[in-house]
């Protein structure tokens, strides 16, 4: 210990520099610091007052997202900027640049946020500043934008939401709408053929087929009969016995007295008045008969009118199968067009499924988003309540000055001891005779120290007291030559904090 002691007095004109130095400028920086006064306020994020299976909030952020997004909003260049303009915060204001406000303001404003073990969420903003009275107005407009921000958030999301929700409910009626036109457009244009008809016209265009075919038959056997009767005819020179050939009353009579005249010219003479009874009733039964048959062909025979009568039928069956052809034709290409059309509808009707569920949920969400935006004006769904006011400060939260001072003076001393040690591991030469074993490798027999005179111990002894009273002067002297004329402490600190990033 003695060699150690020795040591630190032969250093200790160093260790007086470095530790005065530290100690004397920490205690400056201490004493010229001006006091700081912080205000600060509290403010709680609440959950919805309303349940959310009851009536779900439109705004459903989570908290901690919720309480960065106030921080980031209350920070920004503008708010700071305005504030700043607004209550002169800063010394010299006027001779800083906007840049230079902003970032004192935000250097001086301090926000954290934390979730208790119960789940609230608590957000804290502090403002430091020189005047208690000015830290205590900034905090109050902190809390007015805070609370300005969350008012406009709240309701402004939840307006949002319903405006979103109002102009899909519009647009999907307008698609409605639309879609409705279009298929009343398709439905009233293809009304012969649309789906829904199918079984029917399937069922009518059999009947038809089936008439036509029958149609068919029936002209088939006319024609069959028309040719038998005039084969017969030809044969016999009657028309009797010919099947299917069916005579009317006055036909038969017709055909009676054409016997009783022929039997009668084969007995009596051509002036026979019974003759010439005969022919009368015959030219009246013939017009009676022609009337019927819708001819006035006089003179004709029993087997023109039959003829007659068939191609007159035949006819009338043409005609009715042609108009049935006509109303199949039509029928076959509304069932041809059928398939065709009921894709279409398909997609037409699916369409109007989709549009109608949208409108349906677009309609659902709607009424929530007006309940949502309901809530947040009547302030029941998530918001931020003032926990604690900022009030004006009483006494500075800081700087400490015995702290500062006493923490600079520890940190002098630590620093000069510290510069001994280096200085001694930097020094290789031997000065004990461990070292000159350890150095030389041998054991010398003995060890003389160095004896100075009584001169060269007066001359030292007055050099270390002069080095001493000169450090012990001549720092404090300094620092205070560069609080006076160079700048001031507690701005040098500043500017050496804020190139370290450091603030006190």
């Amino acid at each position: 210990m003695k060699y150690y002691l020795k040591l630190f007095l032969r250093r200790l004109p160093i260790f007086m520099l470095v530790a005065m130095v530290i100690s004397v400028i920490s205690f400056g920086v201490a004493v010229s610091l001006p006091p700081v006064f912080v205000s600060q306020a509290r403010f709680l994020l609440e959950s919805s007052q309303i349940p959310s299976a009851l009536a779900p909030p439109t705004v459903d952020t989570p908290a901690r997202e919720q309480l960065q997004l106030f921080e980031q909003r209350l920070i920004n260049r503008a708010n700071l900027l305005d504030i700043a303009r607004r209550l002169e915060v800063l010394p010299d204001q006027g001779r800083m640049t906007p840049d230079e406000v902003f970032a004192a303001m935000r250097d001086q404003t301090t926000v954290s946020s934390s979730v208790t073990k119960d789940g609230a969420s608590i957000m804290t903003v502090s403002f430091q500043s020189r005047s208690g009275r000015k830290a205590a107005a900034v905090m109050n407009e902190y809390m007015a934008v805070i609370q300005r921000e969350d008012v406009e958030s709240r309701t402004g999301r939840a307006g949002q939401t319903q405006d979103f929700f109002q102009q899909e409910v519009d647009r999907l009626n307008a698609d409605l709408a639309t879609i409705s036109a279009k298929l009343i457009e398709f439905k009233t244009t293809n009304s012969d053929a649309l789906p829904d008809g199918q079984p029917y016209r399937l069922g009518q265009q059999g009947i038809l087929q089936e008439r036509i075919a029958q149609s068919d038959r029936e002209v088939s056997t006319l024609k069959t009969q028309r040719a038998r009767l005039i084969e017969i005819f030809n044969t016999t020179g009657q028309i009797q016995g010919v099947e299917g050939v069916k005579l009317t009353p006055e036909q038969k009579q017709l055909e009676d007295l054409r016997n009783q005249l022929s039997q009668a010219q084969a007995v009596y003479a051509p002036t026979n008045p019974k003759i010439k009874v005969l022919e009368g009733q015959i030219k009246k039964m013939e017009a009676l008969v022609a009337q019927q048959l819708g001819t006035v062909q006089s003179g004709a025979s029993p087997l023109d009118l039959q003829l007659a009568d068939i191609d007159s039928r035949v006819s009338a069956l043409e005609d009715q199968k042609a108009q049935t052809q006509t109303v199949l034709d039509k029928l076959n290409d509304a069932i041809a067009r059928t398939a065709a059309n009921g894709v279409q509808l398909e997609a037409l009707e699916r369409d109007y499924s989709n549009i109608q569920g949208q409108y349906n949920a677009a309609v659902a969400n709607l009424a929530k988003a007006s309940t949502g935006e309901r809530i947040e004006t009547l302030s029941r769904g998530q918001r931020l309540t003032v926990l604690e006011q900022p009030i004006v400060p009483n006494a500075p939260a800081k700087p400490n000055r015995v702290l500062m001072a006493g923490g600079g003076t520890l940190f002098g001393i630590l620093a000069g001891l510290g510069l001994i040690v280096l200085i001694e591991k930097l020094n290789s030469a031997p000065r004990r005779p461990e070292a000159i074993v350890r150095k030389l490798g041998i054991t010398p027999l003995a060890t003389l120290p160095y004896l100075q005179s009584h001169s060269e111990q007066v001359r030292k002894r007055r050099l270390s007291m002069g080095v001493t009273l000169a450090i012990m002067i001549g720092v404090p002297l300094a620092v205070w030559a560069v609080h006076t004329y160079y700048m001031p402490l507690d701005l040098l600190a500043q500017k050496v904090g804020n190139r370290f990033g450091l603030r006190w």
